[in-house]
């Protein structure tokens, strides 16, 4: 009996085999075996036909760090065949020392092998002969809290890096800044050259007690000494290694502050209070500013540990208007200095002598492990009345309206002629009397007026001269004030927006923009010149005088 085999069954045998046949077989391959924590190795796929799909790298990363992954494919005939050549090349670095595998890895329906890896503690760079390695230092090592330290790293190489990554210095409860731009150098070590790259940091800490500074991690890829080209000619490109360097953990012994310290810590290594005035003689009319400017400066501090400067204690007679403090922070590489200034606007509201207090700074001198003192000494400042305007005396012949003089008429017998003649004559001397007394009086109600516009000018001039002053010297508090004096001597307005409504549009607008400045968050930086230069302007067009007329209705309506 013949057994028939389908011809449907044996098109799905011959697929199967055909689907066997064709799968990829792909190799798995490391440079070196065992390699060292925290040194790159390279690990290679080939797969001598297109596999399935691209690798699934997920269960690599379990154990290790892929730091950079490359494909290339090739293809060629040779004897009437050809032949393809699919690789994946990865560079890794374990992430623990063992005997750890390199798990299959799938290529969509393919897959590699498992190949098994020893991975060996990383040696410690206590020799100097090491291609790359790191130092660390800290200085001091016991400070007090607050106070800076300078912590140090230094990179050793004798090996080209095409690239390289830093982690940075971490503490718990501290301010780090970095320092400056990195320097770098060449120097010798048992006889061998060495490039140096060092780069600094100021760290404050912020509370006392035992403050470790982690380990830094630098990852770079350098050019090997070890391994050859994979190509000759002009185009190659060098064969690169990735190589993780660790350096050592920092304690810090942070040190509370001295007992006998009072008052607000304040811990630098130099500190320089200055002041300065807006007018040397110290002396102010009533109304006008007198700004004075603190500058306090700290070596070895942050500007957030600077105190105030302004004494907020009234002084009877005196309105004190302080600016938005500016502050600073210079980072150069050999540590930090804080700058902190303050701009006070004195303004006397009545003539004598002010005394401003003595001003002292206590801080800790963390070079000499001395408490100093930096102290400003009292100030006395003098407050002049304004000048009294004195009131030009005018001539007699300005000032008095001449008076005609007094005509007395005699009896005379005439004729009809010469009585007409004699009455015409006696008008005539009459009406020349009363004209010149009309013009004497014109003349002196003229002079009362300039009189009193000269006066009046004199009187607005200092006020005037005080707003130009906070003006240039972008004091919006002062200006506020000094235009709320202005408004309300002329329209009496008792508030900025007021005031804005009656002045002119473009003193209007500048006087809503500092408004607005003074009540918004942030301490704005104001520029005042804009505000006078519309404040001048409409202070010119109100001074301008009208056309004088006599004074009198005109002798004949039209």
């Amino acid at each position: 009996m013949r057994t028939s085999v389908s011809p449907w069954w044996l098109g799905i045998l011959w697929f199967w085999l055909s689907a066997v046949a064709g799968a990829a077989e792909i190799g798995v391959a490391v440079d070196r075996n065992p390699v060292a924590l925290n040194e790159s190795f390279q690990i290679t796929f080939t797969a001598t036909e297109q596999p399935d799909g691209n690798p699934d790298l997920e269960p690599l990363r379990q154990d290790f760090e892929i730091v950079n992954q490359q494909r290339s494919s090739s293809a060629s005939w040779v004897n009437g065949k050809s032949n393809r050549n699919e690789q994946w090349v990865l560079t890794a670095m374990a992430k623990r020392s063992g005997e750890l595998t390199i798990p299959a890895i799938a290529f969509g329906a393919d897959s590699s092998k498992p190949l098994a890896l020893t991975v060996t503690e990383a040696a410690q760079p206590t020799a100097k002969d090491d291609e790359l390695f790191l130092e660390v230092s800290a200085t001091p090592e016991q400070p007090y809290v607050q106070a800076q330290v300078i912590y140090t790293l230094k990179l050793f190489r004798r090996v080209q890096i095409t690239q390289a990554s830093l982690a940075e210095p971490e503490i718990k409860d501290a301010l780090v800044e970095k320092l400056g731009e990195d320097s770098t150098y060449s120097t010798q070590i048992k006889g061998v050259d060495y490039w140096v790259t060092e780069r600094k940091y100021a760290i404050f800490p912020q509370q006392s007690g035992l403050f470790t500074i982690a380990p830094l991690v630098l990852n770079a890829e350098y050019i090997s000494s070890r391994q050859q080209p994979r190509f000759n000619g002009f185009f190659n490109r060098p064969s690169t290694e990735t190589r993780r360097v660790v350096s050592k953990a920092v304690t810090l012994n942070v040190r509370a502050a001295p007992a006998e310290f009072k008052g607000a810590w304040l811990s630098a290594e130099s500190l320089e209070l200055s002041e300065g005035w807006s007018d040397s003689s110290l002396q102010v009319k009533v109304g006008e500013p007198l700004t004075r400017t603190l500058t306090l400066k700290a070596r070895g501090a942050t500007v957030g540990q600077l105190p105030e400067l302004f004494d907020k204690t009234p002084i009877d007679g005196i309105k004190t208007y302080p600016d938005q403090p500016l502050l600073h922070e210079d980072k150069q590489s050999d540590g930090l200095t804080a700058s902190r200034e303050e701009k006070i606007a004195f303004i006397p509201s009545k003539p004598g002598e002010y005394s401003l207090p003595a001003l002292k700074i206590q801080w800790f001198n963390s070079k000499s492990q001395k408490i100093e003192v930096a102290a400003l000494p009292a100030v006395k400042i003098k407050a002049l009345a304004a000048a009294e305007v004195a009131t030009p005396t005018a001539s007699a012949t300005e000032s008095e309206p001449e008076q005609a003089s007094p005509i007395t008429a005699t009896p005379i017998a005439v004729t009809s002629d010469s009585g007409v003649r004699l009455w015409q004559a006696v008008s005539a001397v009459l009406a020349m009397g009363w004209l010149l007394t009309v013009i004497g009086f014109v003349r002196s109600g003229r002079q009362r007026r300039q009189t009193r516009a000269a006066s009046m000018a004199q009187s607005e001039s200092a006020l005037e001269k005080a707003i130009k002053r906070a003006c240039w010297e972008n004091n919006p508090q002062a200006a506020k004030q000094l235009l709320l004096q202005w408004g309300r001597a002329e329209f009496g307005a008792d508030s900025l927006a007021g005031l804005a409504s009656r002045c002119d549009q473009p003193l209007c607008d500048e006087i809503n923009d500092l408004n607005r400045l003074l009540y918004a968050p942030g301490g704005q930086e104001w520029q005042g010149r804009d505000l006078w230069t519309a404040f001048s302007g409409q202070a010119r067009r109100a001074a301008a005088p009208a056309p004088l007329g006599d004074g009198l209705e005109p002798l004949f309506k039209i």
